[in-house]
């Protein structure tokens, strides 16, 4: 009996993987595809493989904590590869050691990559590793799910989907479909989803869209998705000057190399300049965990800490979070290679269909009336949780249509993955054993133990911290002035004292460290500490002009923060 759907788990794609075929891991947003690979690369790295963790953007890269595959691979922003860029490419000493010592290949978001640079890559890999085996010899597992946005093809190019590519059909990959949702809990809505990704959308599919007409929830402020930037920025525009109250505009910082930040700023969902009021709604842009929010939390500004200034959103079940700047970094080999660092927020009145990719709102409001690609209204749509968080503006003829070709191609990718999974459902569990040693041994490692596997750090370590005021204190240490740290970490001063005032109030500094910082900094004496002090006493701490004003307006607002922290340390002795 054919099976018209799949119904691989997480655990059978994991078994798969280990045995060191080339898979295409794909399924519905939600269906735990990141995890999987999570998993995978934990086992990879306590067996002693070495593994590559690339995606196709930039800041893809970041949340998985890899590069991009442009970067790994040193095609860079190449659209054709000549003999001489392969000569250029393949007598580079760093990068062919790294792709010769790289035993899996993983490439996230592979529906955003154009099949022509995929077999860029694999040329690059043949030629280094000497070898005529698909991509030298590496397991390439491919990640994501081509019923989102398609590639970017360059003006005058035709596009191609990265299956369409020869490198594909050289790696011949296992299709691992998994079936498991945990985005979405509303059976209406992943059944809507699934009839758009088969191309069967009848009339009662519409007529259930023109229903969402309000949002269920009282206390969240949807976020509106439009499928053109200049509705997004007319919306997000309008609505922040109907606030009353002062604007704070916080504006990126960018360090490393030129055409790596740029790129990473394009991408960026942060904006190079922020601008903020009080109840402002707002949207987190990175993943915390520990801070308390992810990529697509829904909040609103109600207020600006007495510190850095940074803001403090509340969220819809009312927790209230204070934003510190963070860092979207490309590394190689633990060093960064460009980096930029802006508070994780954007203004979410509304964002385009395009930005949303990847993120799962709690509301949100839709405006379809404009679709102009296949995909648009299925990435939407599939943002949200569940009906009850939609509300539909407006839709044309194309908003629900998908690409033809990847509904065929979907259906050839559900048929091989039931057949992959009915292949290894059959082996005996000692036979799967085996064939997980045999490629592990064959790369040069062994089976983890369990003990092994507790000592691989988490995902979360991978990726660098978020907070970067660490870094800042260690550099004090070696560097001494304010001014010196920025000048090395290529950000701001502001920002530095801004990482400093993040430690005075978590307490990661001593009223000794300050007063060591201050002692080096230009203006700074026992006059000024006892004025400024004094000032302080007299106004009040929470604002600076009142201080600069209150002492003459002869000290720089730079000392003045350095002080008022130090008087915050030190106020039980004052």
């Amino acid at each position: 009996m054919v099976r018209l759907f799949p119904t691989m788990t997480q655990e059978t794609a994991l078994a798969i993987l280990k045995t060191g075929a080339n898979v295409f891991l794909t399924g519905e947003p939600g269906a735990g595809k990141t995890y999987v690979i999570n998993k995978y690369i934990a086992w990879l790295e306590a067996a002693g493989l070495s593994v590559a963790v690339t995606a196709s953007t930039g800041i893809a890269a970041t949340h998985i904590g890899g590069m991009t595959i442009h970067s790994w691979s040193g095609v860079g922003a190449r659209d054709t590869l000549t003999k001489y860029d392969l000569d250029q490419i393949t007598t580079k000493e760093k990068l062919s050691k790294r792709i010769k010592r790289t035993n899996v290949l993983i490439i996230d978001e592979i529906s955003m990559l154009d099949g022509k640079m995929l077999d860029m890559v694999d040329i690059i890999c043949r030629t280094i590793r000497q070898s005529s085996d698909a991509f030298g010899g590496v397991q390439v597992v491919c990640v994501g799910d081509f019923f989102q946005l398609p590639p970017i093809a360059r003006q005058g190019d035709m596009m191609r989907y990265a299956f369409e590519s020869r490198a594909w059909e050289n790696i011949k990959p296992l299709v691992c479909y998994i079936t498991e949702q945990f985005r979405q809990e509303d059976e209406l809505l992943l059944s809507l989803l699934s009839s758009i990704r088969k191309g069967e959308i009848e009339e009662d599919h519409y007529n259930l869209l023109k229903e969402q007409v309000d949002i269920a929830f009282e206390d969240i402020e949807p976020t509106r998705l439009y499928t053109h930037n200049a509705d997004v920025d007319a919306v997000n525009a309008e609505k922040l000057s109907q606030l009353k109250g002062a604007v704070k505009s916080f504006k990126m910082s960018a360090r490393g190399n030129k055409i790596m930040h740029e790129s990473l700023m394009r991408n960026c969902l942060s904006p190079a300049v922020l601008s903020l009021k009080e109840d402002a709604m707002v949207m987190c842009t990175k993943n915390n965990f520990e801070a308390g929010y992810v990529n697509g939390t829904l909040a609103r500004v109600v207020g600006f800490d007495s510190y850095g200034g940074n803001p403090i959103i509340e969220t819809a079940d009312k927790r209230r979070i204070t934003i510190e700047p963070v860092s979207w970094e490309l590394s190689e080999e633990g060093k960064v290679l460009a980096a930029i660092e802006q508070l994780p927020l954007r203004l979410a009145w509304a964002i385009t269909v395009h930005k949303s990719q990847g993120m799962s709102l709690d509301a949100a409001e839709v405006d379809l009336s404009k679709s102009f690609v296949y995909g648009q209204g299925y990435v939407a749509l599939s943002r949200v949780r569940s009906l009850a968080g939609l509300k539909v503006l407006g839709m044309n003829a194309n908003a629900l249509m998908v690409d033809p070709k990847i509904i065929a191609q979907d259906a050839r990718f559900m048929s091989e993955s039931n057949a992959a999974e009915e292949t290894f459902l059959s082996m005996e569990a000692s036979e799967l054993a085996t064939m997980h040693e045999q490629f592990v041994k064959a790369s040069g490692g062994r089976i983890p133990s369990s003990a092994d596997l507790a000592k691989v750090k988490p995902v979360a370590a991978r990726i660098k911290k978020e907070s970067t005021h660490l870094e800042t204190k260690r550099l004090l240490g070696e560097l001494a002035t304010v001014a010196a740290v920025a000048a090395a970490r290529e950000y701001t001063t502001s920002t530095i004292i801004s990482h400093i005032e993040i430690m005075i109030e978590q307490k990661e500094i001593t009223g000794e460290e300050l007063r060591t910082i201050l002692k080096a900094e230009a203006g700074f004496n026992k006059k000024a500490e006892t004025e400024l002090f004094a000032a302080i006493k007299k106004v009040g701490i929470e604002k600076l002009r009142p201080l600069y004003e209150a002492t003459g307006e002869k000290y720089e607002y730079t000392l003045i923060r350095l002080v008022r922290g130090l008087y915050t340390l030190e106020a039980k002795k004052v």
